[in-house]
């Protein structure tokens, strides 16, 4: 017997579980399934930037994610040893970062191993069924849908799944991107490193209350180092080097104790290490984000070393953007030709984030790394709140500058940018397509109730008094801004539109494909 589901999520990591929360709360029928036993249960990929945490605000659950963790500030510095000599501090306690321009939301610094079960557990709520230990073994697809064959690991059975479409959320080793032939570009190993989970006391050797990164540049190796949200609990991730003989089998209990204590400057301190593990750290992209009705999200898509940790927050949003487009397409809202802005718009991201990681990398761990023939490196706060997103789904305006980023503290409004999220705009964002009309843009009520009614949509439609928002949004009197449900703008009309039914409707119809 063949099981029917609209959408069928392999991998329920971060970007697995963020499309399976944001399908399941637009009432789609959405399987997700996992081949390990459970979520993650190391601390890797702490910290959620701006973005993610606006998204995780409109899903319901910033709050929760913020709460999940000790640490409210970030601290980042390249040093010799944690009390050795300072390279370089890139920051101080993340209160430099000015992005009161862009967002009201704060950011988080709880790790993976707490976010994964939130998601799960709102996913779940919203209705996403979710199997562990339960892997994919077979696909094929037609012009109608996907068909899974799915095995549980521990008894063996197997269960044939028929899905309108499939998000491929398994890792950077994806077994369902090779299935697809999909091949990537770029280095598979940059450098070779240890994680060691362990427990100390390090005293004031780290800041209480804050993210506590360093990048040591050791005379001995190269490391990072940092604190998690169990108290007296870090993670030390050193190199080794395969092309010196070394493997991670070179690193006994004993090593490591020694290694710890010279990284922290304590030569009496007894660690006890909770767990370790070894992981390449590479700089992957996937030569295609799709292939007919199998879309990847994450590090099957991408895959980029974690200086700068834009890993996990560019997974969730992947998964959000493929979420929202699958549920208009499914909904009947937009046309399937939606679903082709998912890479336009999501794969240049991923470029830009994996050479800043490389530049990153080469100025914090490596500086020796040959970045020549990489784009530039780009602005982080840029990079998270003001990215730029070009396809169909946007009507520009204007000639098109040609920059990947915008200035976070002045955020223009602009077609292809986020929406700035203001204390009058962050609970009118996030939820459906909305019309944000500045003062005297009463006008737009009824022509967006019209065209709504017309297209079958939701088309909230908000008139927002004040300078601040006129402003940061670039509106005239009697102007309109459309967001689309992602908080991204799709279009503008910066002055009052003589037919604006008419506007709507030529606009609506274009970004949504119809």
């Amino acid at each position: 017997m063949t099981e029917r589901v609209q959408v069928l999520v392999v991998g329920a990591g971060l970007g697995g579980l963020t499309a399976s929360l944001f399908l399941a709360r637009e009432g789609v029928e959405v399987l997700t399934v996992e081949r390990h036993p459970g979520t993650s249960v190391h601390p890797r990929a702490a910290g959620q930037n701006w973005r993610t945490m606006e998204l995780f605000h409109w899903a319901g659950i910033d709050h929760e994610v913020l709460a999940a963790s000790p640490r409210t500030g970030l601290r980042i510095t390249v040093a010799t040893s944690l009390a050795g000599r300072v390279l370089h501090r890139i920051a101080e306690d993340g209160s430099e970062f000015d992005v009161s321009a862009s967002t009201t939301i704060p950011f988080g610094m709880a790790g993976q191993d707490v976010v994964e079960p939130i998601l799960l557990a709102h996913a779940e709520k919203a209705g996403a069924r979710v199997r562990f230990r339960t892997e994919l073994t077979e696909l094929t697809q037609d012009d109608d849908g996907v068909t899974a064959t799915l095995r549980h690991r521990d008894s063996g059975e197997e269960t044939v799944v028929r899905a309108d479409y499939v998000v491929a959320a398994d890792g950077g080793r994806s077994g369902i991107r090779r299935r697809l032939g999909i091949g990537t570009t770029g280095p598979d190993a940059l450098s070779h490193c240890l994680g060691v989970v362990f427990d100390a006391d390090l005293g004031d050797r780290v800041q209480p209350g804050l993210a506590d990164l360093f990048y040591l540049q050791h005379p001995d190796f190269t490391a990072a180092l940092v604190n998690t949200d169990v108290p007296n609990r870090y993670v030390f991730a050193p190199d080794y080097h395969p092309d010196r003989g070394e493997s991670p089998a070179d690193f006994p209990h004993d090593r490591l104790v020694a290694m710890i204590r010279t990284a922290t400057d304590l030569p009496g301190l007894a660690p006890e290490i909770v767990w370790t593990g070894s992981w390449e750290v590479a700089a992957r992209l996937a030569d295609r984000f799709s292939t007919g009705r199998v879309f990847l999200v994450g590090d099957a898509a991408k895959v980029t070393p974690p200086t700068g940790g834009m890993g996990g927050n560019t997974a969730i949003g992947d998964g959000a953007d493929i979420a929202w487009k699958l549920a208009a397409v499914l909904r009947g809202d937009a046309g399937p030709a939606l679903l082709d802005t998912y890479e336009a718009e999501r794969k240049p991201i991923a470029r830009m984030i994996i050479d800043t990681s490389l530049h990153n990398m080469k100025q914090r761990m490596n500086p020796g790394l040959d970045v020549s023939g990489l784009t530039k490196a780009e602005d982080p706060l840029g990079i998270q709140l003001g990215f730029r997103y070009r396809s169909t789904a946007v009507l520009p305006e204007g000639p098109d500058d040609g920059e990947r980023v915008e200035d976070v503290q002045a955020p223009t409004g602009r077609p292809g940018f986020r929406a700035p999220v203001l204390e009058s705009t962050v609970d009118l964002l996030g939820q459906s397509w909305v019309l944000l009309c500045a003062a005297d843009g009463t006008r737009w009520r009824p022509a967006a109730a019209d065209i709504a009614a017309e297209l079958g949509i939701r088309l909230d439609c908000h008139v927002v008094d004040g300078d601040a928002f006129a402003s940061r949004y670039g509106l005239a009197a009697g102007g309109a801004s459309l967001v689309r449900p992602d908080g991204m703008v799709a279009w503008r009309s910066r002055e009052p539109a003589a037919d604006p039914a008419g506007e709507l409707w030529r606009v609506l119809t274009a970004v949504l494909s119809r």
